[in-house]
């Protein structure tokens, strides 16, 4: 199955945002959504432009080919999420699925991409590849999780990659590897024995002069300044709540605004949460 869809947003004169193009197609379901409030990562605006991301069809399968292309505009601001994990399955032939997802954020604006956890399943084969390219002033809040297999099972082959520019100068390059081709990824510098791995990308032009110390606030997370007005919040984790705890724990670190308002309890010491049932996983597709 080939899937494409394209969204973009634009500001009228009042500063306003709004959908300009919401194309869907397949697997790939774009619907404009509504906030009942204001949207706590963008500084507290109600005049954004707030769309979801569903599933049309389960995977993708060996063999698909989805691609996702989104344009925020000049000063408008864009909040994009989904409505459920994305399961990656093998396909019934075989073959190599792919997911391609180009973004352009322009100057002076602001885009909130908080997508569900990517779920490697057994016997999958899959590459994802992220591109986010940020005109001077733009600003970007960006979550990424990775589940490695369902509920007590090993993933399959599973290859993202990320890229993030700034101005056209590199920011942020970063690429995983996991599974049965993958040589040395168990091991302690990549992701050990963790079900769960996952980060935050946060850039802000308030961080031109110089973003905020690092901060070890975990012992499988960390925050980070990158080489540019960013921030990376990495982390890894036995399963995905624990995962979700510490990404949130990391901007929480930030401070305002960057803090959510409904930010989770914090992890309790010593303990550890039970790993996603399969159901809730599959019921994802």
């Amino acid at each position: 199955m080939s899937s494409r869809a394209v969204l973009t947003t634009e500001a009228d004169v009042l500063a306003r945002s709004r959908v300009g193009v919401l194309r869907s197609q397949g697997a790939l379901v774009l619907r404009p959504a509504h906030p009942k409030e204001s949207e706590p990562l963008t500084h507290r605006r109600r005049e954004v432009a707030r769309v979801m991301l569903a599933a049309g069809a389960a995977g993708p399968l060996g063999g698909d080919d989805y691609s996702l292309d989104v344009h925020v505009g000049a000063g408008s601001t864009l909040v994009l999420t989904e409505a459920s994990a994305m399961l990656v399955l093998p396909g019934p032939c075989g073959g190599r699925s792919h997911m391609r997802i180009n973004v352009y954020v322009g100057e002076g604006a602001t885009f909130v991409w908080l997508p569900e956890p990517i779920i490697a399943a057994r016997g999958c084969d899959h590459e994802h590849d992220v591109r986010v390219r940020l005109e001077r002033g733009a600003r970007l809040v960006m979550r990424e999780e990775t589940l490695l297999g369902r509920h007590r099972e090993p993933p399959g082959d599973f290859r993202t990659t990320l890229r993030v520019t700034h101005d056209d100068t590199p920011l942020y390059h970063q690429q995983l590897c996991v599974g049965p081709q993958a040589d040395g990824w168990r091991g302690a510098a990549v992701v050990g024995e963790n079900g769960a791995v996952g980060s935050i990308i946060a850039v802000d032009p308030a961080w031109e002069s110089g973003a905020p110390a690092t901060s070890a606030f975990h012992s499988s997370a960390i925050l980070a300044p990158l080489p540019g007005p960013g921030m990376l919040v990495s982390a890894v984790a036995p399963d995905s709540l624990q995962l979700r705890r510490r990404l949130s724990a990391g901007l929480d670190t930030l401070g305002a605004p960057w803090a959510p308002r409904d930010a989770p309890l914090p992890e309790p010491e010593g303990h550890r949460d039970e790993v996603v049932s399969e159901t809730e996983h599959t019921g994802a597709g």
